[in-house]
């Protein structure tokens, strides 16, 4: 799993009540929260996402699932692009379509436009709270100007000045409970029209309803930013039950690629004791065999685990993504060199996965090589146009440029990388390095003074 990359704690619409939203570089609203970066992990979600967007007629908006590092079941949107889903809800989803069932919800959430709809509500909320505040005020002005007789007015403008806020966050609550029942129902719409089944959607919020079914007890309904779990889990039954496709299941195959992500996820999450217990050697599955060798390689020796992963590839042998593991183990091992060879056949298998063709690169990179550095320097440039973020590759590229003697490319990607990771400052100071020995007007020398002149939008909260 090459690479975990922080971003910012921001609440969103969410299965949960709270979530972490990922980083788009350079909005500083959005730093500090882990990201998993994974090729694997990413193109099933891809998989699981083509026909629900297609339907929902989202196919053009390049809609992405970004994966948080955390724990709890949570998925969220926070804008028109891209899906988050924590890694808990990867973790806890034991069929695929569990966890198609909740990015069908989230995609409801794109579909019907609810986070501009949402901010519109709260634009004329703030709006009616100043009007309220402004006409309680005037109340209370009233009731001391008219002394004692004007009492009542004073009475009046108080209870203005402290029941709109509590009226406005019910009102606003209200209308998030409603999409979150519109997104329900644009799921199950969305599964439905694809010959896929809710009942996997409908199982996640059953268990949320039986997780909250003594808190609930004690909650008021009208304060809730999401509707009460049982009623929830009533209208969502009685809608998901009338597809035809209630009782169909999951393709083995894609069960199966399902639980090889899971068994990652853990293996590369989890401590060795944790793993051992959840895969024991007595589980002879494929995904228990996943789990063990990545644990082997991270915790134990590179012989031992090299030796089990060429026995996955062995089972699979057209899986890239086993390859990838090889190298990847080889590399963090300090055997680059070798490390080339399962990567190249990784890269062939999967020719557009960009994360594993990024680690090919750095394992070219990592010879010390100069004659590698030309093939790293050309992976590295086509990788970037997909991957403007990826700070690791903008840090191989300064490297490989860095071999070659090219000291104004390597500033230039070395400030790229600074800038990627949010680092202005530094960015700054590397690139106006750069400028002066890149040739003036240049692609090079214009990307440099951009970075050099860069000044990020102050955040206001």
């Amino acid at each position: 799993m090459p690479g975990a990359r922080l971003t910012a704690i921001v609440t969103a619409f969410a299965l949960t009540a709270s979530g972490l939203p990922a980083r788009s570089q350079p909005a500083p609203e959005l730093a500090g929260a882990p990201i998993i970066r994974d090729a694997e992990i990413e193109q099933l979600l891809r998989d699981y996402t083509a026909p629900i967007l297609r339907t929902a007629g989202l196919a053009q908006q390049n809609v992405q699932v970004v994966v948080i590092n955390q724990r709890v079941f949570n998925a969220f949107v926070m804008d028109g692009r891209r899906i988050f889903i924590n890694a808990g809800a990867l973790l806890e989803s034991t069929t695929p379509n569990q966890i198609i069932g909740v990015l069908a919800h989230e995609a409801g959430h794109i579909a019907g436009g609810h986070l501009a709809k949402m901010r519109q509500e709260m634009a004329n909320a703030q709006t009616e709270l100043i009007l309220a505040t402004v006409l309680g005020v005037g109340a209370m002005v009233a009731g001391m100007k008219s002394g004692a007789g004007g009492q009542g007015a004073g009475q009046v403008g108080m209870a203005a000045l402290s029941a709109s806020p509590e009226v406005i966050r019910r009102m606003l609550l209200s209308y998030q409970r409603a999409q979150e029942e519109q997104a329900d129902k644009a799921g199950v719409k969305f599964l439905t029209a694809t010959g896929q089944s809710a009942k996997g959607m409908y199982d996640t919020f059953r268990r949320f309803a039986d997780q909250t079914m003594f808190t609930a007890r004690f909650i008021d309904p009208y304060v809730q930013s999401h509707p009460m779990p049982a009623e929830r889990v009533r209208a969502l039954e009685e809608l998901a039950r009338t597809s035809p496709y209630w009782d169909k299941k999951d393709p083995p195959e894609l069960q199966l690629r399902h639980d090889l992500i899971r068994a990652k996820l853990s293996a590369f999450l989890d401590r060795p004791d944790s793993i051992a217990r959840r895969y024991p050697a007595s589980d002879t599955s494929l995904a228990g065999r996943y789990a063990r060798a990545i644990s082997a390689y991270r915790f134990s020796d590179l012989r031992n685990a090299v030796a089990q992963i060429d026995g996955l590839i062995q089972a699979q042998p057209n899986n890239p993504y086993f390859y990838e593991l090889k190298g990847q183990a080889l590399l963090e091992s300090g055997h680059g060199a070798e490390a080339i060879a399962p990567l190249r056949k990784a890269v062939t298998l999967a020719p557009h996965a960009h994360l594993i063709r990024a680690l090919l690169a750095q394992a070219l990179v990592s010879t010390n090589d100069a004659k590698h550095a030309d093939e790293a320097i050309a992976i590295l440039r086509d990788v970037l146009i997909h991957e403007k973020e990826l700070v690791s590759g903008y840090r191989q590229l300064a490297m490989a440029y860095g071999h070659k003697g090219d000291v104004a490319q390597a500033d230039l990607a070395s400030a790229q990388a600074s800038f990627a990771s949010g680092d202005f400052k530094t960015a700054r100071e590397l690139a106006a390095r750069a400028k002066t020995r890149l040739p003036t007007g240049s692609p090079g020398w214009v990307r440099a003074d951009d970075i050099a002149t860069y000044r990020p939008k102050p955040v206001h909260n």
